[in-house]
């Protein structure tokens, strides 16, 4: 492990090696310097984790060498030593961005347990640094995965999109990755440094949603206990993404189109405003222009929503891409293991319909991780429903009229045959079809079949 590395700058030579000994006894490497013009020399061809140098020196004081480190570090934290009757310089260094001070004579222990506090801050902001540049790597652009023209151009949209505050609004099925196209738009735009808060409005309670969105003061109802902001205050400075916004309450509507228009919130119970800087992402896998059709989606609220529009294609549109995302999922559940697809296993996930999208194919690589006996998972490892393959339409004979056909009146028609197939049972005639039931459910709303 690579020891702490202190730039330590006092022309009082005793006192200099006294402190450069107790601090390399404490584990430390340090750097001495007998003058700030020497300190600031060693600064420009090392890296420091902390500096400490006296205040009073000939030449260049402790307080240009404060203002000098800083200039090129910020962060850098810088322990000034003062000797006792000149307190009040300490107190000036600390105003100019000193960490701390320490009064002469020093002490051994007060010095270590300084630079310690020092080093763990420290420590603390790099990781902090660290962890937002991985969040940040994870969710650019080129993590999402896939190169089919129609990945790549909801990507180059979203690029786009990411340099203004425009509201965006992103219609796909579930599990087509529309939250990770959300934040990729939130960590490539201005509002990187800001909160990303994801709510999802069809998970949340109707009689508690209000409350999340927007907050309560104390007292407003009961359970409330005590004040709290909802997810628009939490969001300040950052984007809100609501995702399945196509099933939340109308009235729900019209107070986050109030919200947008007057860029503030009011509180469940309270009367006196909040202001808030929020950018929305809302996101749905309803057919949203026919549900404002049908009068349960506020129009004036789409129109402001979807100011951009982004459409995520499924899987089975961008089946080009299937290996690619296998072998992201195969090396993120087998990490330090080169796990590889048979042939046979790899043709059957290309062959599948994937009604749950890139989600359902994760779950489906995880459980043959889980339960592959070798290096190799083969057919084996894969959920049956991959492998018995139902009869296609190519297995189908169809009499195609010459004048042509209505591809919805033909799905239309399947839909009311498996329906009938299997006596009105939803769940059943989803599976029949190789769709999810909302997906089926979404389909009889667009056809009107009850």
């Amino acid at each position: 492990m690579k020891k702490p590395s202190i730039l330590l700058i006092d022309d009082d030579d005793s006192l200099r090696r006294v402190m450069e000994f107790s601090l390399t006894e404490a584990g430390h490497q340090v750097h001495a310097a007998p003058s700030g013009e020497a300190g600031l020399a060693l600064f420009e061809k090392e890296s420091f984790d902390v500096v400490v140098t006296d205040i009073t020196m000939p030449g260049m004081s402790g307080m240009e060498v404060l203002s000098a480190v800083h200039r090129r570090d910020p962060s850098l934290p810088v322990i000034v030593i003062t000797a006792y009757g000149t307190i009040e310089n300490a107190v000036e260094a600390m105003k100019q961005g000193a960490f701390d001070y320490i009064t002469k004579p020093v002490s051994r222990d007060e010095l270590r347990l300084t630079l310690e506090k020092a080093l763990k801050i420290r420590r603390l902001e790099k990781e902090n640094v660290d962890l937002r540049a991985e969040v940040t790597d994870r969710y650019c652009f080129e993590s999402i995965i896939g190169s089919s023209d129609k990945i790549r151009d909801v990507i180059g949209v979203a690029g786009r999109v990411a340099a203004s505050d425009a509201s965006v609004l992103i219609t796909g099925e579930t599990g087509t990755g529309k939250e990770l196209l959300a934040r990729g738009i939130h960590y490539n735009s201005r509002r990187t440094k800001g909160p990303f808060v994801a709510v999802n409005c069809a998970a949340i309670p109707e009689n508690l949603i209000e409350s999340e969105l927007f907050g309560h003061v104390k007292g407003s109802f009961t359970g409330a206990v005590k004040d709290r902001e909802g997810r628009f205050e939490q969001a300040n400075g950052g984007t809100l993404f609501l995702d399945e916004i196509g099933d939340l309450r109308i009235d729900l509507q019209a107070k986050i189109l109030r919200t947008l228009q007057e860029r503030e919130v009011v509180r469940v119970g309270g009367a006196k405003p909040a202001l808030v800087d929020v950018r929305i992402i809302a996101a749905t896998n309803k057919d949203i222009e026919r549900v404002v059709k049908q009068g349960t989606f506020r129009e004036d609220l789409y129109y402001r929503l979807s100011v951009i529009t982004l459409i995520v294609p499924p899987l089975r549109e961008r089946r080009e891409d299937i290996p690619l995302l296998v072998n992201y999922f195969l090396k993120k559940f087998n990490k330090g293991s080169d796990v590889r697809m048979d042939p046979r296993a790899l043709s059957a996930l290309m062959s599948f319909g994937w009604p749950g999208n890139v989600r359902e194919l994760e779950n489906v690589i995880e459980r043959a991780s889980v339960l592959r006996s070798g290096t190799v998972i083969t057919p084996a490892e894969l959920p049956d429903k991959l492998l018995n393959r139902k009869r296609g339409v190519e297995d189908i004979i169809l009499n195609l009229p010459e004048e042509g056909i209505s591809l919805e009146d033909l799905e239309k028609s399947l839909i009311i045959k498996a329906l009938e197939k299997h006596k009105g049972n939803q769940t059943r005639a989803a599976e029949y079809l190789g769709i999810t039931r909302p997906t089926l459910i979404y389909r009889m709303e667009k056809y009107e079949l009850k």
